[in-house]
């Protein structure tokens, strides 16, 4: 399979116990039925969830940021490179026969030093032989005898060159009008000549067409210092090639356009129209080559495709989620936002928990649901439904509940019990670990809100920190920018919930759960259920001004 198969599915953002179990249980379905999905979270675990996970003996879910994908996730082309002291005659047959129009210079350590492309190389061809000199006259000698396939007959380490080059031929007045002096010479099989040529100052000595160094020619190089190499070429392409010389260090680009492979590549197609290369070295954090991208990779570049579960609302998924490819929805919540460019598969049921659905599909498809993973979804339904004592119970979930205990060995009641205790203590917790463990986020009628929903076992134990929870709420109001922030507190033994709120709009929430008179932060008994009793009397108060 391509990376263009990878299914995510995940839950919503600050998830709680239903919506990873959900995204693991459902990933695993889907692997049974040949698809690669891979469960995903967006935010970090609660207590309660890290506790079933860990006494199931489950891997967390990979946490997922962003539905667009980064260039890491996409197909580049491969990273293949050049050094700083490859040819420039090498780095054209290269770029020829791998049909690239550039590469990136790798030094030693395989960091990116720079960029050559094939028009840096077009203006060497094609431009006048004068703006090679300063590059010649840093070329060392091996790679003038490599680009001519020649044979280095004598080097010299005091040899003096100014980058220049001079072919010469034989003319009636003799060879004596050409300027030699410290130039790279190119001459043909004349000994005579060729003695003379060094005795008149050339630098580097090239001879064509030519069978042996005369001993006279070797005896005067080795005076003035003059390297000798026999050329594997005739004139034409000696002289052609010899201005190939250069190592690419000497013209590549140091001031590159670079991505890194943790971009979006959405962001990097936009950033591509502000420039005219063909194509861009994709490096990672330690400034290594991955490979290259080009605006072909990024106009065939089709983001994530997502599954969505325990949500449906665009507010509480995944950022960017409208840029995603939308499979499938599994949620039991209102269906609010949600809207798509091409059909999905939604299914929404009157249920307390998405875990009881993915139960469901399960034995819909007559799939075996392992024990560890109907343990995890036990605890799901459990929590979801708060130990159904929540009013959005329903006989399916309880139903479903039983069938997964015995598919675990578990009780029911025992499980529970077992669960709740382990988790729901506050004695020992954050507040603001408590308030953002599992919360959510409306926009109901213009007015910003987030919902957060805390289990505990008595309530006595937030009413003495409650300094510490208004402070942490004002804190949060104002980095979200929210209009109102409630926060309920829930003790499955007492059967009730406390509300606290904070932000512009914190006196719809007591509108809506108001206090007893003398009695601040009252227990409202039998209110558990944020789905099917909070966010309802809140949008009722909201609306109704």
């Amino acid at each position: 399979m391509t990376k263009e198969d990878l299914i995510y599915i995940t839950g919503h953002r600050h998830p709680d116990t239903d919506s990873i179990a959900s995204a693991i249980a459902y990933s695993l379905f889907k692997r049974a039925k040949g698809q690669k999905a891979v469960a995903c979270r967006l935010g970090g675990l609660n207590n309660e969830t890290e506790y079933l996970l860990k006494r199931f003996g489950i891997e967390e879910p990979v946490l997922l940021e962003d539905a667009r994908k980064t260039l890491a996730e996409i197909e580049l082309d491969p990273p293949v490179y050049i050094t700083p002291e490859t040819t420039l005659l090498k780095a054209i047959r290269r770029m020829h026969e791998l049909d690239r129009n550039g590469f990136a210079v790798l030094d030693s350590d395989h960091t990116v030093a720079g960029f050559v492309s094939k028009t840096d190389l077009a203006n060497i061809g094609l431009g006048d032989t004068a703006d090679e000199i300063p590059l010649l006259r840093q070329t060392p000698l091996s790679d003038i005898a490599e680009v001519i396939d020649g044979e280095l007959i004598y080097a010299d380490d005091e040899m003096h060159i100014n980058g220049k080059v001079s072919i010469v031929a034989e003319t009636s007045s003799g060879i004596e009008n050409y300027d030699v002096k410290d130039r790279i010479v190119v001459i043909g099989d004349d000994p005579e000549g060729q003695e003379n040529l060094i005795r008149r100052g050339a630098g580097i000595l090239i001879t064509v067409w030519t069978d042996q160094i005369a001993e006279s020619v070797l005896k005067a190089a080795k005076e003035f210092h003059c390297p000798v190499i026999r050329s594997g070429h005739g004139t034409v392409n000696t002289s052609r090639y010899i201005f190939f010389a250069p190592p690419v260090r000497l013209i590549m680009t140091k001031k590159l356009v670079t991505f890194r492979s943790s971009e979006f590549a959405e962001t990097a197609g936009q950033n591509m129209l502000k420039t005219r290369y063909r194509s861009y070295p994709v490096i990672d954090e330690m400034n290594r080559l991955i490979g290259y991208v080009s605006r072909y990779h990024i106009l065939n570049v089709k983001n994530r495709k997502v599954i969505l579960v325990d949500h449906n609302e665009f507010s509480q998924s995944i950022r960017a989620v409208e840029k995603a490819q939308i499979l499938e929805v599994v949620d039991h919540h209102r269906i609010n936002d949600f809207m798509t460019t091409q059909p999905v598969a939604f299914r929404n049921e009157i249920v307390g928990s998405t875990a009881t659905m993915i139960a469901t599909i399960y034995r819909e498809n007559q799939i075996p649901i392992p024990p560890k993973i109907a343990g995890l979804l036990l605890g799901a339904v459990l929590s979801d439904t708060l130990n159904f004592q929540s009013p959005t119970t329903t006989q399916k979930d309880r139903d479903t509940a039983n069938i997964l205990a015995a598919l675990a060995d578990l009780d029911v009641e025992e499980f529970a019990n077992e669960m709740f205790s382990a988790t729901a203590s506050a004695a020992n917790r954050s507040i603001r670990d408590m308030i953002v463990q599992d919360i959510k986020f409306y926009e109901i009628s213009g007015i910003r809100t987030m919902i957060s929903q805390a289990l505990i076992t008595d309530i006595k134990d937030v009413r003495i920190r409650e300094e510490e929870v208004l402070r942490n709420m004002d804190s949060l109001v104002e980095k979200k920018d929210l209009d109102l922030l409630v926060c309920v507190f829930t003790s499955l033994l007492e059967d009730g919930s406390i509300f606290y709120a904070a932000g512009e709009k914190a006196a719809k929430c007591f509108e809506a759960f108001p206090d007893e008179a003398g009695s601040p932060h009252t227990l409202h008994k039998g209110v558990v259920s944020r789905k099917g009793q909070i966010l309802p009397e809140l949008i009722r108060v909201i609306q109704d001004r």
